[in-house]
């Protein structure tokens, strides 16, 4: 895999259609479509589209002096907002 892939992408990547993923998170296809198509959205949401695809959402904040990994978004369900 890729460093770095839109949304979509790394779906196709996986092997999964949108009406696949619509299956698993229990949404419909066009969901998927727009949420692909987003810039902006909860961090609940992100990890929730990951985790339907198999994987999992780490925040990491990248400075000159090192990376961080944000571990505040671990602690939270995939129902609640960030």
């Amino acid at each position: 895999m890729l460093d770095e892939m839109p949304l979509n992408e790394l779906r196709q990547a996986r092997g999964l259609s949108q009406k696949v993923l619509a299956d698993v998170l229990h949404v419909q296809q066009p969901s998927i479509a727009k949420l692909e198509k987003r810039t902006d959205m909860y961090i609940s949401t992100l990890r929730s589209h990951i985790e339907a695809m198999g994987g999992e959402l780490e925040v990491i904040a990248r400075f000159p002096d090192g990376s961080v990994k944000i571990s505040n978004f671990s602690e939270l369900g995939s129902d609640q907002p960030v």
